[in-house]
């Protein structure tokens, strides 16, 4: 595995284990809304580096481990690093927004930067099979991103489980840009995947200005 991937996997799951470890260290790096409002702005970055459980952890970590090597290998290693950070910082803008109303609102790990990894990844190879847990079959990459995002917006609406739907959207959504900049001619190659992927993310917007 590329080394740039285990270096981020080991300060991730080290700064993790820490903060499950040492409650005021969690605390004082997580994401939330009143700390962030004060310009304690580490905190849209370094809450990606904590998580919630070991299987928190271990789930990102490893769909990290898997996809790294798709973008890295496209793209190179200094678009990936850009990919996963931006992401990150992404999903969380949006989170923060989002939630800014309420004042209660937390969060803690990578899923922001690890699907705008994901999203790249299909974007570059919609086609390539992928398998989701309880389904025996094998399903092209673009479906399951569709279906993602899907649950993704529909999660963000009904504010579904103790998951950071926003963050999720966020990073996917940064992964498709990136990608697309850092190679525009997947505008013409991927035109099918980028419209099919976009459909979720529109219905997001209409929902936003309904809700304003």
């Amino acid at each position: 595995m590329d080394k740039i991937t285990i270096g981020i996997i080991l300060v991730t799951v080290l700064f993790s284990i820490k903060g499950l470890n040492d409650s005021t260290f969690f605390n004082k790096y997580k994401f939330q809304i009143v700390p962030i409002s004060d310009r304690d702005y580490i905190r849209l970055l370094s809450s990606g580096f904590l998580h919630v459980d070991i299987s928190h952890i271990l789930f990102n970590m490893l769909t990290l481990y898997f996809f790294a090597p798709v973008v890295i290998n496209y793209l190179g290693q200094i678009s990936f690093v850009l990919i996963y950070f931006i992401s990150l910082l992404v999903g969380n803008v949006l989170t923060y927004f989002y939630h800014k109303k309420e004042t209660y609102y937390s969060a803690v790990g990578a899923s922001g930067a690890v699907s705008g990894v994901l999203f790249a990844a299909i974007l570059l190879f919609p086609n390539m099979s992928l398998y989701i847990m309880f389904i025996p079959i094998p399903i092209p990459a673009y479906i399951v991103g569709i279906g993602y995002l899907a649950y993704t917006v529909f999660g963000m609406k009904k504010q579904l489980g103790n998951i950071g739907h926003s963050a999720h959207l966020g990073g996917a959504v940064s992964g498709l840009v990136l990608s697309i900049v850092m190679l525009p001619d997947l505008i013409l190659t991927r035109t099918l995947t980028l419209v099919l992927l976009a459909i979720p993310i529109i219905v997001f917007f209409i929902i936003g200005k309904k809700l304003k």
